[in-house]
């Protein structure tokens, strides 16, 4: 019997040990997003969409963070007020399934919406060659994505910094197509808004495609989760019982 129970800890201690470098790995990415020293946290802290997505990762991680930290100090210390502590916290989200899987998302997905970004984009903006933040990300996004805008190239004939420039020069050079080696291919046509030149495909359409192309990743990763979460919960009982 003594044999079966240290048996039963050391999975205890294991499974809730998962738990807590899943809970240390968010704490510090959401802890990076919001003081990076780059200036990645201006960005944050100015569009609501990426501030409420790192709060949410920033909270996740912290709860995971002290529920694998409690499981793990319980199954060593065979304390039952510590394990059964684990035991409802990690319950909660399966006892209230809709507050915890809905309302974030709700959150988010109100917010992901082509009018925000285009009221963004319009106010803050600053051109290719601004130093800031905002439109270094921006530009950063268009050449990564071969894309151009929120929805597309006429995006650009409304931002506010861009109109004293005539129409051919407010769409930026970081919508034009480039080379395997991040050349430009063709300014002039690119200007002229030739689309064998120029990126015509707005960013919101090709992030979203991206975003649905890895969506069975978070559907694994959430299984995983839940799956660790229900082996704590079980051997949690069951120490619960023996100690």
């Amino acid at each position: 019997m003594g044999g079966a129970i240290g048996f039963i800890k050391c999975l205890m201690f294991f499974f809730n040990f998962l738990i807590f470098l899943g809970g240390l790995c968010l704490l510090g990415t959401g802890a990076w997003i919001t003081a990076n020293p780059d200036g990645f946290k201006y960005l944050v802290s100015s569009h609501p969409l990426i501030y409420t997505g790192a709060t949410i990762i920033l909270v996740v991680g912290l709860i995971l963070f002290l529920v694998g930290f409690l499981g793990c100090w319980g199954a060593i210390s065979e304390s039952k007020c510590l394990i059964m502590t684990c035991f409802f916290v990690i319950s909660i989200p399966h006892l209230f399934p809709d507050l915890f899987r809905l309302s974030p998302w709700r959150v988010i997905l109100s917010q992901i919406k082509t009018e925000n970004f285009l009221t963004e984009l319009k106010s803050k903006y600053k051109g290719e060659n601004s130093k800031d933040v905002f439109s270094k990300t921006w530009d950063t996004i268009m050449i990564a994505f071969s894309c151009c805008g929120v929805t597309g190239p006429d995006d650009f004939m409304n931002v506010t910094a861009l109109r004293k420039l005539p129409p051919s020069k407010r769409v930026p050079l970081t919508c034009c197509k480039r080379s395997d080696t991040g050349k430009i291919l063709n300014k002039k046509e690119c200007l002229l808004g030739n689309p064998n030149f120029r990126n015509d495909q707005g960013c919101y359409r090709v992030l979203v495609g991206h975003f649905m192309k890895y969506i069975h990743i978070i559907g694994i990763c959430t299984l995983s989760v839940l799956l660790v979460e229900f082996f704590a919960m079980g051997f949690a009982i069951c120490l619960y019982w023996k100690f």
